[in-house]
């Protein structure tokens, strides 16, 4: 039990995604390995 609550809060703990290209913080998505943002892809 101990070693899920260690996993668990490493993931609380991890900083905000940025954005590789412009620095602006991302929202994570599950599944989402991007690393710039829908403004810098041009998807925006």
């Amino acid at each position: 039990m101990i070693m899920l609550e260690n996993v668990m809060e490493f993931f609380r703990n991890l900083p905000p995604k940025k954005c590789a290209s412009c620095g602006e913080h991302m929202e994570e998505q599950a599944e989402a390995y991007t690393t710039v943002c829908s403004k810098c892809a041009g998807t925006q």
